[in-house]
């Protein structure tokens, strides 16, 4: 799977994907991957990054691919 999708009509790499879920910079991202679900808002297609927004947590975002909707699984 290529490193870099499309957000809202963007081209973003994980960092910034999960910047955008996390409204804040991070300190590492993994590759964004396909979720298994669809955006509770528009229907549309989100996608999934783990990062870390500090030195001891991991976080899992979730982002459609379509509109605004975010959220995260701590």
């Amino acid at each position: 799977m290529a490193d870099n999708r499309v957000v809202e009509g963007r081209m973003v790499t994980p960092e910034k994907l999960a910047e955008l879920v996390e409204g804040d910079g991070v300190m590492d991202a993994e590759a964004i991957e396909d979720a298994d679900r669809d955006c509770p808002d528009c229907g549309g297609d989100v996608l999934s990054v783990g990062y870390m927004p500090t030195i001891t947590e991991f976080v899992t975002g979730y982002k459609c691919q379509d509109c605004g909707w975010r959220e995260t699984d701590r």
